[in-house]
């Protein structure tokens, strides 16, 4: 019998059936992620029109691309879109020419610092052309003339964007978002479309109490017209969580809202915490992933962002090497299982109020004792109840008697679940 395939292992398979795609912030290239996606979650794919305002911004033109390369005069492709997708400048506009390579040189990026490495580099907003590659392949090429193709298409159609949504005991959401715009780059972000993926899968086998909606969108204009088009809604966020870079080898880190003290804020900080596990907790800054636009002071939503190793901490950020090999089946079953230990907490996160509040009620003629002999852990449990009667005032959180008591969270939770049996507690 074929052993059983991991998580782990099923996220890494779709981040490599994902990787290749010839992504960018619209085009065919993100239906084509999306329609991948839609086969692990049920997608609602949205279109918005080119021209559209959105906040502060239009949706773009469509970009499309079929083929591009540079060839020498043998008409041998020295650098070829077919190879990597990297290789073309994010929306370059379409080219068909024959230079000399000193003309050309203005039209290429490199990385002399990591010579073998091709960069990934972009330029949505001004029509511009160009290529990437190898600081070896450059050295390597003559001088003389070199036909230059982008077989490429700007012009009006759409910009792309799904959501998925995983029904709860509530109206109110929590948002998980992800950006599906950067080609051929497996940390950033296919391992955080995976997680998210993944994490949705979860989510839907536990009847939440949140209703949690997973955004996949291009980065920046995606989110921005997330919030455009969902404005009614956003009173509706009470909390979220931006996911990326989610499987390089890095501890993880998580990086504040910009409220600072929002509650996915203390839920994350206490989940890493209680877990042992090495990471860092960074303020918020108003440069990074779509934390920044959820965040902005309009909207001023409670959400952070998940990533191991953030953006730009790692030499491989933005380049060819951020590759299959980079991201591994353990660390994105890291993420997950962080995500999941932080969505439990913020789902289970109540404040109650004591229905016996004068001195402490006789737990053991209601069997609350009783039920409890024998486990290793008596002693916590019974603590934990106490804790919970002595903060169930209406103003403090389970999260909060975690905190002051030094009790794990999921304790507490169970205590207050018996207590509530017991009616001895409400919410």
């Amino acid at each position: 019998m074929a052993p059983m395939t991991t998580a782990g292992e099923e996220m890494h398979a779709l981040v490599a059936r994902l990787y290749p795609l010839c992504r960018s912030i619209t085009g065919d290239g993100v239906r084509a992620t999306l329609d991948i996606v839609g086969e692990y979650v049920p997608l609602q794919v949205h279109e918005v029109p080119t021209g559209t305002q959105v906040l502060d911004w239009t949706v773009p033109q469509e970009w499309n691309i079929r083929d591009a390369y540079i060839a020498d005069s043998t008409g041998r492709r020295v650098v070829d879109l077919a190879e990597s997708s990297l290789h073309v400048l994010g929306y370059s506009v379409p080219v068909s020419a024959t230079l000399p390579l000193s003309e050309l040189r203005a039209h290429l990026h490199t990385l002399p610092d990591q010579p073998s490495w091709v960069p990934y580099r972009t330029s949505y907003y001004q029509p511009e052309w160009g290529f990437c590659l190898a600081q070896d392949t450059l050295d390597a090429m003559p001088d003389g003339d070199y036909e230059v193709r982008i077989d490429s298409t700007l012009a009006d159609g759409h910009l792309t964007y799904a959501e998925h949504v995983v029904p709860g005991q509530v109206a109110d959401e929590v948002i998980v978002s992800c950006h599906v715009c950067h080609p051929a780059l497996a940390n950033d972000n296919m391992a955080g479309v995976a997680v998210a993926v993944f994490l949705a899968r979860a989510l839907a086998e536990e009847n939440p109490y949140y209703t949690y909606r997973f955004i996949f969108a291009p980065g920046t204009i995606g989110a921005i017209t997330w919030l455009a088009r969902n404005a009614e809604r956003v009173e509706r966020v009470k909390h979220g969580l931006v996911l990326a870079c989610a499987g390089d080898p890095g501890s993880l880190t998580y990086k504040r809202s910009r409220r600072g003290d929002a509650e996915i804020d203390r839920v994350l900080r206490h989940v890493l915490a209680v877990s042992e596990r090495p990471h860092r907790i960074n303020e918020f800054t108003p440069y990074g992933y779509d934390e920044r636009q959820y965040c902005s002071p309009g909207f001023d939503l409670g959400v952070g962002s998940l990533t191991r190793t953030p953006y730009a901490g790692y030499p491989e950020y933005h380049t060819s090497a951020d590759n299959l090999d980079f991201v591994s089946p353990e660390a994105m079953e890291d993420t997950l299982a962080v995500c999941r230990e932080a969505f439990g907490v913020l789902d289970r996160n109540r404040r109650y109020v004591n229905l016996s509040p004068y001195g402490e009620p006789q737990l053991g003629r209601r069997g609350l004792y009783d039920a409890l002999g024998g486990r290793s852990d008596t002693k916590q449990a019974q603590m934990a109840m106490l804790w919970v009667l002595s903060l169930s005032d209406g103003e403090h959180s389970l999260l909060d008697v975690a905190e002051r008591s030094g009790l794990p969270f999921d304790a507490v939770a169970t205590a207050a679940d018996a207590l509530r049996g017991a009616e001895l507690i409400k919410v």
